[in-house]
Formats: C-alpha cells, structure tokens, sequence
C-alpha cells in the first residue's frame, strides 16, 4: 500500500467517479481502476462498488478512506514542515450535540491561537453524526453525553469503531425555559407540570433511534413534541409557544442571551456529559486548549 494510492482513492471518492478523478490526476482510466484494484486487493476490501451509473463508496471503503485521509493529511504537514519549511497551519475539528458551551469553549479556544494562521471547524450536528465525524477522521473530537438508558449501545458502538468516551463532568437534569415561561422562577418542576406545553427535542434525521436522542427521558410519552434542528429555532418556539427541553443546566448567556433559564427536574437521571476520539490517535495541542475551555462551564453546573 502506497501513498500514491490512497491519493488516487481519495481523489475517486471526491470526484465521485473514476474518470473524473483520471482526469484530474493526468493518467488514463484503466490505469488508475488497475492502481485501486491492486489496493484493494492488497487490504482485502472493496473501497468502491461500481455500477452502471457509476461508484458507490461502500461501508469498509468510507473507513479505509477515513484513515487514508488522515495518512495523507499527515504526509503533507511533514512535507511542509521538514522539506518545504513552511510554518504548520494549526488544525482543528470538533463535532458536538447542541451544546452552547462547547459553541463557547470553541470560541475562546480560537482567540488563544488569534496570532497564527490556522483552519479550525465546530459542527454543531446530531449524534450520530458526531460519531460518525470522529469515526472517519472529519473531527478530532466530538461532544456527547451518556446516561443511564443509552450507555451500553452507545459504548458498544463506540468500541465497534475504536472509539473512547472520557467523562468531563456529570450534572443534573433540568428544565430548559424561557423567563416568561408560567414555570419560570420554581425551584424544582415535575414532569408532569410540563404535560401542557410542547417537549421540544433536536431532531435526528434518518438515525431516529431513542438512544441517539440529545434529551434525556427520550422514552417518556410526552402529550405534546415538537421536532427543530437548530439552537436558533428551539429559542424561537421557547418563546413563542411556552415550550421547553431537557438539558444539562449549563447556561451560556453569551451565546443564547439572557431571557432563558434552567430550572430543576424532578428526577433522578444524570447526564455525563464527555468526549469521544480514536483510541490510538493522541490529543493535538489543540484539541488538549479546547478541552481546557469546555471544562471550565463545569463550574456553571447549577
């Protein structure tokens, strides 16, 4: 297995077609189709599955190029560092639940390397799309949290792609809502005091599954649910209808303002809330500052 050739099968699956990518590399097509059959006969997978309407990247394939990239990413930063003697360009990824404090923690990590060129990305995403970010390389960490009801299958599917979870800190449930909310300003709320308002939860695409749910109590059968995918909505509908959401009572005013608040739920279910990353790869300089900053809101832990 050579450099070159995860470079021609990083170039097919970005071209998303054989020719495309010969062309682009100035070499014939049976020449290159040869090259990635030699691969894959080599590792013993099929990384593409061509049909008549072209090539589907398959599932060992996604992970053979997520690992590619990441070798040939790595290449490249020596190559500027050791032979062309370029000042590395920091980079950083990091992929988390809905969470304004790991939005915040970004945003003080990025000031710390204000004076340097570097290319950093946050998304903000559902959770098995922070798991999969990390999985193929497109994040170097991502954000999430595990309780009681959704450990052992997010554990196994953490070990199922050599992933770890390493718990930052574990808080209480609450009861995310506005301050003109009717429940606003109460010590403790019980879940049945919320049956005539909307649950509001992040929505989670095709992996629907209540295990990959970002509020606790995902199971409970809630009389009234509204579905959004973005922090900005779930204010919006906060306000308009008295709706509210589970979460861990870390409030990050500088983000989200001033006009909301966390109130205690009534319950016993504790979020541990941490961060997933590929068991042999270290943590970068940055990753480590970033990691710095998020545990810092752990003081904010009503």
């Amino acid at each position: 297995m050579t450099l070159q050739q995860m470079k021609y099968a990083i170039e097919i699956a970005d071209k998303g077609s054989i020719n495309l990518a010969a062309k682009s590399l100035f070499i014939s097509q049976p020449s290159l189709s040869g090259t990635i059959k030699e691969l894959e006969d080599e590792i013993g997978i099929e990384i593409f599955m061509r049909t008549n309407r072209g090539i589907t990247i398959t599932p060992e394939g996604s992970e053979f190029l997520g690992y590619a990239r990441q070798v040939v990413e790595q290449y490249k930063l020596m190559e500027e560092q050791y032979i062309e003697k370029k000042v590395r360009k920091k980079y950083f990824s990091v992929s988390t639940q809905h969470y304004s404090f790991a939005v915040k923690a970004f945003v003080e990590m990025v000031k710390q390397f204000d004076m340097d060129e570097y290319e950093f990305a946050v998304h903000e995403t559902k959770t098995y799309d922070v798991i999969d970010d990390v999985k193929n390389f497109k994040s170097d960490l991502g954000i999430l949290y595990l309780d009681a009801f959704n450990e052992k299958v997010l554990r196994k599917l953490f070990h199922e792609n050599s992933l770890e979870f390493v718990e930052l800190f574990s808080c209480s449930t609450y009861v995310y809502i506005w301050k003109g909310h009717p429940l606003a300003g109460r010590e403790v709320i019980r879940i049945e005091q919320l049956q005539e308002y909307p649950c509001l939860s992040f929505e989670q695409g095709n992996n629907n599954s209540f295990y990959f749910a970002e509020e606790v109590l995902s199971t409970y059968e809630y009389k009234r649910i509204i579905k959004a995918n973005d922090r900005a909505t779930m204010l919006n509908l906060m306000v308009g209808l008295n709706g509210y959401t589970l979460c861990s009572g870390i409030i990050c005013e500088e983000l989200n303002g001033s006009n909301y608040q966390a109130v205690k739920l009534d319950s016993d279910e504790v979020m541990h809330i941490g961060y997933i990353k590929h068991k042999r790869l270290p943590l970068s300089v940055e990753a480590k500052k970033y990691l710095e900053e998020l545990v810092k809101y752990q003081e904010l832990i009503l």
